[in-house]
């Protein structure tokens, strides 16, 4: 067939899968205008018209606006402007549908109640804006007083927490409570306390009496423990804090008591808040970095095992 060729609506239906109806709406619609009328009035379409049906069809079916094809057609807007705009516009809504999928999980994981699930929603659903405002409101109202150290400030800032926009499930639930932590008073106070002591690089006096060699097995026991994922709040954790309060207490000469745990509690929360290590961890998986053995909070393993109430 060459281009002086002619169709119906009839064959063009059959040539590009399109109902009648839709190929008529086009043309009323001024996207596929018929190229001429047959003597009894039928619309009829040459090869361009089937070629611009053709490709209409296939813009549809990407997702692409009608309006916008109708500017493809009059030649203001090319097919691979069209193109580019598009794939971004599904890049946002891909980058959607996933956040979107890992709340589920979450959700679906924890049992949350509607509560917690709409408050995780719309935490989430923060821009990257808002997100880092929310942080840099907690810098500012944890360490913005003219006594601020510097170094504890920039520590704080250079960890910023970021969720990337393909977070996992372990990633979102982290920033649920990184949002949840930043927002509490408290926690402000034992962030900079915790913060200033560590940049002033103060040793607690505890670890100082207890000596190296008492704080290197300390160390050594606790990370294997959390290594065995054990518990610090269950019975499992029993064996290696009593045997560490033994051991302590006889550098101390006390009796390996109640009142002796939750000294020796006190006494290591003065650079080793549980909940400040606690974010620490949580920016580690929100930020997708690699966890450095020689980093991992173990004090805050061993304070929450101390002060468990056990028979002793």
């Amino acid at each position: 067939m060459d281009a002086m060729t002619l169709y119906s609506i009839g064959e063009l239906a059959r040539r590009t899968g399109l109902s009648v109806r839709t190929i008529r709406f086009y043309s009323d619609s001024g996207v596929v205008a018929p190229t001429t009328r047959s003597p009894a009035g039928y619309r009829l379409y040459d090869l361009d018209a089937l070629r611009r049906l053709e490709l209409l069809r296939t813009l549809r079916e990407l997702g692409i606006d009608l309006a916008t094809i109708q500017r493809v057609m009059d030649r203001e807007l090319s097919v691979a402007e069209v193109a580019a705009a598009h794939a971004d516009a599904i890049d946002v809504q891909i980058r959607a549908l996933q956040l979107r999928r890992s709340v589920l999980r979450v959700v679906a994981g924890r049992g949350s109640d509607p509560e917690e699930t709409t408050l995780m929603h719309r935490l989430t659903q923060l821009s990257v804006e808002e997100r880092r405002r929310l942080i840099d409101d907690f810098v500012e109202g944890t360490f913005g007083t003219v006594d601020a150290d510097p170094a504890g400030v920039a520590m704080v800032r250079a960890a910023t927490p970021d969720l990337p926009d393909d977070a996992s499930s372990e990633q979102v639930a982290a920033w649920v409570e990184i949002a949840e932590l930043v927002s509490d008073d408290e926690f402000r106070t034992r962030m900079r306390r915790t913060t200033l002591y560590q940049v002033a690089g103060h040793t607690p006096a505890i670890e100082t009496e207890a000596g190296e060699e008492l704080m290197t097995f300390t160390r050594q026991q606790v990370t294997e423990a959390m290594e065995c994922g054990i518990d610090p709040l269950t019975d499992r954790a029993a064996p290696v804090v009593d045997d560490l309060v033994e051991r302590f207490s006889e550098v101390f000469a006390h009796a390996p008591d109640k009142e002796f745990r939750y000294w020796m509690a006190q006494r290591f929360e003065e650079a080793h808040d549980p909940k400040v290590d606690r974010y620490w961890r949580l920016v580690w998986i929100v930020n997708g970095w690699q966890v450095v053995p020689n980093l991992i909070p173990v004090y805050s393993w061993l304070i929450q095992a101390l002060r468990i109430d056990r028979d002793v």
